[in-house]
């Protein structure tokens, strides 16, 4: 696959709609984090880990929803960069979350998902 010209821009129509696909996510991300950490059981250290990834991949994607709200988004250089950024902290967010979930299945940490 070649490399897009530097120059080349993305219509704003679509741009438009992945930063809206972004915002959910982000939101949905969000609220995940807000939950689980509003939870009144207590923490233990094995909770640390899914924490530093949920935090770490939220941060990433707050980055890229702000690169896209940017003006020079449009040009398809940034575009592509921003997208593989936003699927790569969307991965760390859901490794964070499957690492809370099998903790909680084997009962490892204190804060619950699943009740």
């Amino acid at each position: 696959m070649s490399e897009p010209d530097p120059d080349e821009k993305i219509d704003a129509t679509f741009r438009n709609g992945s930063l809206t696909a972004a915002g959910i996510i982000l939101g949905f991300s969000l609220n995940f984090i807000s939950v689980w950490v509003s939870n009144p059981n207590d923490w233990s250290r094995i909770d640390i880990l899914p924490m530093l990834f949920l935090t770490i991949g939220i941060a990433i994607q707050v980055k890229v929803f702000a690169d896209l709200l940017a003006r020079d988004s449009l040009f398809a250089v940034k575009y592509d960069r921003s997208r593989r950024l936003f699927l790569i902290g969307l991965g760390i967010v859901a490794t964070g979350i499957g690492i809370a979930l099998i903790n909680d299945i084997l009962g490892l940490g204190r804060m619950r998902m699943l009740g």
